[in-house]
């Protein structure tokens, strides 16, 4: 094994050597700035029907002007968790993630069963995740109320959005951002909280 030498003149080579490292290495480092104002970009997975798709566009439309909606893609095989027949939601953002950029995010629609890990569980059903924040996230028609598709959907396509946007859950019990605890309480939202709605508001969503 070589041994490098100690001297003062080796010590003050090898400090310049590991100071440029570092300046080379820095900006690789960066922290990648995501933007205020992100286009949302729709991407229904095949198992969503065509119109429930067309309706969370209009909708999102009317708050998030310049929304794009995709054609549908397939499910990708790499999130299915097979032991309860669903899909890993974080999966599926990984995935999304991957097709956007610091101006867009991505919302997944599907009809399938989703799921991540919380309150100590490995495997917790949920109807939708976002991170806070974050460049994608998904929503499922899976436990939403059917006869309440289109509004429940709605609320939670916001909801997710808003948590990618850097909104955390909200105390208010009426607010879109209300944290369901494990429950649907879809119908007991009825519109962004003043707080809630003042910082998507600042990030160019079209709140009245």
């Amino acid at each position: 094994m070589k041994i490098v030498s100690t001297k003062p003149g080796n010590l003050r080579l090898s400090h310049a050597l590991y100071g440029l490292f570092f300046l080379l290495l820095v900006p690789a480092c960066r922290h990648v700035t995501v933007h205020k104002k992100r286009v949302v970009v729709i991407q229904p997975f095949t198992d969503f029907s065509p119109g429930q798709a067309q309706a969370v566009y209009r909708q999102l439309q009317l708050v998030c002007p310049g929304a794009i909606l995709r054609k549908p893609v397939a499910l990708p095989a790499s999130a299915y968790y097979a032991p309860r027949h669903r899909y890993r939601a974080d999966s599926l953002i990984r995935w999304l993630s991957a097709f956007g950029n610091a101006d867009t995010v991505l919302i997944g629609l599907t009809t399938k069963d989703i799921s991540t890990t919380k309150n100590g569980k490995a495997d917790w059903g949920i109807m939708g995740l976002g991170y806070l924040p974050g460049h994608a996230c998904v929503v499922s028609a899976f436990r939403v109320s059917k006869p309440k598709m289109h509004s429940q959907l709605y609320k939670l396509a916001v909801h997710e959005l808003g948590h990618t946007q850097g909104l955390p859950h909200c105390s208010v019990k009426t607010c879109f951002m209300r944290d369901a605890e494990g429950g649907n309480p879809l119908d007991e939202e009825t519109a962004f909280c003043a707080s809630c709605k003042l910082f998507l508001s600042n990030r160019g969503w079209n709140l009245k």
